[in-house]
């Protein structure tokens, strides 16, 4: 092999190539002199001139003891050298030497015996500086335990990328031996670690110089392959005394704990903001269905790829235990919400929201409301997915999408536990574990409470307008000459719901008592103190009083209703004499539409509301309408025309504008106005009676016109 000719590159090759100078060698600057047999110097190299100070033309030829030797040492250098000549074994040590400026320097000496073919004998005498040895020594004396010893991991490597030294603590940190580095890049020892980067950064600083400091890594390796390791590792290049590039040096340190402190750190924020988060954006109102939607789409954002919330039907519908007929240990849920991180078909695997579902008693999310307690199930097999999907094909889809961890946890509120919230992982590859259990734990105590004030209110809200219902009436009462129309809404929301009523209440000689009025307040009290006025206005109504009359004998009665106010519009219709009296009690004007002519506002006193009391005869009037066949009078509550946006002149102008659509009958106008006038998220409910004069009075008892 030639000196440019690479040479074996596998583990504990040697590699031979040219190099510059500046090695150790060049370093020590080793001299050599070679002696004949007699003692004169017949060799003479460069590096003895630089040590001694003679040139080889003033040294060549001369004997060695009388050039570089003190005179009192001359009789021990004779007797070392005939030592070595005579085959006595080679000399080292240290001797002073005298130098051609007349100093003595001590010089370190290896002496050896040479024979040349002839059979002729030299002493070959090798030496350095004393001086210069010694640092060198000493340098190699704090390295080479400095490494050995080293809490870091250090190694070397040279311009190929082939470890030349590792240390022990490297050795521990890579579970690798150091015979298993040496010789090896890299990538061929470590290939568990993501060696491009490492190899590129080694390049760069091989190329640049420039140190790469504080290079933050992850992984696994044999020394732990089932706990990922965390490194900082920094890269330095190395060169010779001479400036020539010899390899790269690294520093490795192991900062596992350190970063599994930083992520524990990391976990524990981002666990407490999903928990702020979710205490801002759950339950925010006291609709069931929107308040389940809600923990499901804060869950699949952090800690769920697929998220449900299901609920006992027995909860929801208010009972203690599942309905008759459910088999023992079984148990009948509706799904309130589903969510995902991402668009998967594995939604396709969950029950559709609405759906009421029975599952038997080896099914996960039965077991986990029976018993109460979170089911955890890290690494999910295909015998899992069977207790999870609702069916084979939808144990098939999950498995298909790469359900691979669930976790089941019960809603519990108040003692009761309500339904689960199950979650699953597909696309994030961790499995569920403690911390996951104690903060779905945590999330789903929250929001159970929020579902369960939501159920308590809906049930709440459902009595109240089931109620409310009850004490309206249902169909089209008859009336002479009368043909009337009417409509109940509730108010968008549940807190809406209150004590808005109408009635139409036949009275002697053909007439008719026109109702319409508002309890002030909302849910079931305000409802059941309607049904308490609205009786209570059909007993006045039979005595045939004025209706102011009637409104006085109310207002009595709404005063002894614990604090309780209402407004109410009350008119008597006479078709004999085609006239009706009216009086409010802090109600909204009437609205007449006459035939064409365009509809308008009833001037009338407004009154007092109902339950003021003490007012006696100056807090309501009656007043008389003529009314002729064609015309309609149209009675309302407040809800029909008041918003929080809305001035209410404006809302008054655009009653009146619908009002005066041609063509429309009663009860189209009833829905004309509604549609128009109601918002989706109206906060009142509204009660509205559209009554239109028949043309013949006397024939229209025999039904509604």
């Amino acid at each position: 092999m030639v000196a440019s000719e690479a040479s074996r590159t596998g583990p504990g090759s040697v590699r031979m190539f040219p190099s510059e100078p500046g090695g150790l060698l060049d370093v020590l600057s080793v001299a050599a002199v070679v002696l004949d047999a007699e003692g004169r110097i017949t060799l003479w190299s460069p590096q003895a001139q630089d040590l001694f100070g003679w040139s080889a033309a003033e040294a060549l030829g001369r004997y060695a003891a009388e050039l570089l030797v003190a005179e009192e040492d001359v009789d021990l250098v004779l007797e070392l050298f005939a030592k070595v000549m005579g085959g006595g074994g080679a000399w080292a040590g240290v001797f002073p030497v005298r130098h051609k400026d007349g100093s003595t320097r001590p010089a370190e000496f290896r002496n050896m015996r040479l024979q040349d073919e002839q059979g002729g004998a030299y002493a070959l005498g090798i030496a350095c500086d004393e001086a210069v040895l010694r640092g060198v020594e000493r340098d190699l004396a704090l390295s080479v335990p400095l490494v050995a010893q080293s809490p870091l991991g250090l190694a070397v490597l040279d311009t190929g990328l082939r470890y030349v030294l590792v240390n022990p603590t490297l050795e521990r940190i890579n579970g690798l031996p150091a015979g298993e580095h040496l010789g090896r890049t890299p990538r061929e020892a470590l290939p568990f670690l993501d060696t491009d980067l490492i190899e590129a950064s080694m390049r760069q600083v091989l190329d640049t110089g420039v140190p790469l400091l504080d290079q933050y890594g992850t992984g696994h390796t044999p020394a732990d392959p089932h706990e990922e390791r965390a490194w900082s590792g920094s890269y330095y290049r190395l060169a010779d005394p001479g400036g020539r590039v010899i390899g790269v040096a690294l520093v490795v340190v192991d900062v596992t704990d350190s970063h599994r402190a930083a992520r524990e750190a990391a976990e524990a924020r981002r666990r407490l903001d999903l928990i702020a988060r979710a205490s801002v954006t759950v339950g925010t109102t006291l609709d069931l269905e929107r308040t389940a939607r809600e923990l499901a789409d804060v869950l699949v954002a952090d800690l769920a790829d697929l998220a449900s919330v299901d609920i006992l039907d027995s909860v929801l519908e208010g009972r203690e235990t599942s309905p008759p007929g459910t088999p023992p240990g079984q148990a009948l849920f509706m799904a309130l919400a589903l969510a995902s991180s991402y668009e998967t078909a594995a939604v396709r695997a969950a029950d559709p929201v609405g759906e009421r579902t029975t599952y038997s008693a080896d099914r996960l999310v039965t077991r986990c409301v029976t018993s109460g307690r979170p089911v955890l199930v890290a690494h999910v097999t295909g015998a899992d997915l069977e207790r999870i999907a609702r069916d084979g094909a939808a144990a098939d889809l999950l498995a298909r999408e790469g359900a691979h961890s669930y976790l089941a946890v019960p809603l519990r509120a108040r003692g009761q536990v309500l339904g689960a919230l199950g979650l699953l992982r597909t696309r994030d590859p961790r499995p569920f574990g403690h911390d996951d259990v104690t903060l779905a734990g945590e999330l789903a105590t929250r929001a159970a409470i929020a579902i369960d004030n939501a159920r308590w209110y809906q049930h709440a809200a459902d009595t109240a307008l089931t109620l409310q219902r009850h004490l309206l009436p249902h169909p089209p009462p008859r009336a002479a000459g009368l043909r009337i129309a009417y409509r109940y809404q509730p108010a968008a929301a549940a807190s809406g719901i209150g004590g808005d009523w109408f009635d139409a209440i036949p009275q002697p000689e053909d007439k008719t008592a026109l109702v319409v009025g508002d309890v002030m307040g909302h849910g079931v009290h305000a409802a059941a103190t309607m049904g308490q006025l609205r009786t209570a206005t059909r007993t006045l109504a039979d005595l045939g009083l004025d209706p102011a009359e009637v409104l006085r004998h109310l207002d009595h009665i709404t005063a002894e209703l614990d604090g309780t106010m209402a407004t109410c519009v009350y008119a008597t219709w006479d078709p004999n004499r085609s006239r009706c009296r009216v009086a409010l009690a802090g109600h909204p004007p009437p609205v007449v539409i006459r035939a064409g002519r365009a509809p308008e506002l009833v001037d009338l006193p407004v009154g007092v509301p109902l339950g003021t009391g003490g007012l006696g005869d100056a807090g309501f009037e009656s007043s008389v309408l003529g009314l002729l066949p064609g015309d309609r009078l149209v009675l309302y509550t407040d809800g029909l025309v008041e918003t929080r946006d809305d001035a209410l002149d404006d809302r008054f102008d655009l009653l009146l504008g619908l009002l005066s659509a041609p063509g429309l009958s009663p009860e189209a106008a009833c829905d004309r106005l509604l549609a128009a006038l109601r918002h989706r998220d109206a906060a009142d409910d509204v009660a509205l009676v559209i009554a239109q004069v028949g043309a013949h009075p006397a024939a229209a008892g025999a039904g509604p016109y």
